[in-house]
């Protein structure tokens, strides 16, 4: 099979489910996709065996389809993505493992001024259908290695950000962002990759890229998330439930097409809102979401909409000093909003 779309709609959530990690859905998507285009490549640290990739996301694809395809590639993120852009424009699909988020700015040139640019600067003759896989490890790696800079690329026109919640969503999201023919930001939680489990296509599953999904229905109150806070979101509102208030879960899945139709749809029946993530608050994803409610809805709103992420400053590695939202930040949050 060529670079044409690999994965039909008509094989997405048909296939046989089993109980999988998200580490071990994002291998499985790995290998269909691999066996299913010979244009699909993977290139990073570590990536081949008997390593596998530091996660083991990658683990025995360079046995099975050797190493031209499967690249271990020396410490030199900027080569990385170099070679994975120049790859995209040759009409290959590169996907580039950079291990942490924080190093994406090392080679965030390639990123934001190639990857993301040549569609618009060569009047749409020159798709670059790359895929940038990297890592968080919020709370436990420090200034360095756990910053969540998802807001610096949904500014960046050009390129799609992509952050799942669930393993079926990371199985699904990661095939669509190797099918896309333009590049793709595909963030992983460390908190996530071996913790979550849950029902998953065996075979070749997609998600759409732009919608969201709503975790939890509720009448009061919608939580806007995604990533690793789904959780904590979820858990809030069980918390909440139990206090008679009803809280809505809209886990967005993709930041950037940003799904705003069912956040609104939401928060107009709700009629109050509050943006939950583990970026910092200020500057923040939340910033541009209560933006757009605010200006879509600012009459029917009953209170305004609140945003509750990270504090300003490096990530501290002491967990004591820890300062992303918790669930109970989040409880917290929607008293204030009912006015209790």
């Amino acid at each position: 099979m060529t670079t044409a779309a690999f994965l039909s709609d008509d094989a997405a959530g048909a296939a046989q489910t089993e109980v999988m990690t998200m580490a071990q859905a994002l291998n499985s998507a790995l290998h269909l996709a691999m066996d299913a285009d010979s244009k699909v490549l993977l290139l990073g640290e570590d990536v081949a065996d008997p390593i596998g990739g530091v996660l083991k996301i990658s683990k025995g694809l360079s046995t099975k389809y050797g190493r031209d395809r499967v690249r271990p590639t020396p410490i030199a993120e900027t080569g990385i993505i170099g070679a994975a852009v120049g790859l995209a424009m040759g009409g290959y699909k590169p996907i580039a493992e950079i291990m942490f988020m924080d190093f994406t700015t090392v080679c965030i040139d390639q990123i934001v001024n190639h990857a993301a640019k040549l569609r618009y600067m060569s009047g749409g003759h020159t798709p670059v259908p790359l895929t940038v896989r990297t890592g968080v490890g919020t709370r436990r790696f420090g200034a360095q290695h756990a910053q969540n800079l998802e807001a610096w690329f949904m500014h960046t026109p050009g390129i799609k950000v992509v952050v799942p919640s669930t393993a079926a969503d990371a199985k699904g999201l990661l095939a669509s962002c190797i099918d896309d023919p333009d590049p793709c930001l595909f963030v992983e939680h460390f908190d996530l990759v071996f913790t979550q489990k849950d029902e998953v296509p065996v075979g070749l599953h997609k998600v759409p890229l732009g919608k969201a999904a709503v975790r939890r229905p509720g009448e009061h109150v919608t939580v806007i998330t995604y990533g690793t806070q789904v959780r904590n979101a979820v858990a809030a509102a069980e918390t909440l439930a139990e206090q008679g208030i009803s809280a809505e879960v809209i886990d967005l899945r993709t930041l950037v097409p940003l799904d705003m139709e069912t956040v609104l749809e939401s928060v107009e029946r709700t009629r109050r809102a509050v943006v939950l993530h583990d970026a910092h608050t200020f500057c923040g994803p939340g910033a541009e979401l209560a933006a757009q409610i605010t200006e879509t809805l600012w009459a029917d709103l009953l209170a305004p909409v609140l945003r509750l992420g990270a504090g300003y400053s490096p990530v501290p590695f002491a967990a004591g000093l820890d300062f992303h939202p918790t669930s109970d930040d989040l409880v917290a949050a929607v008293h204030q909003l009912m006015g209790r």
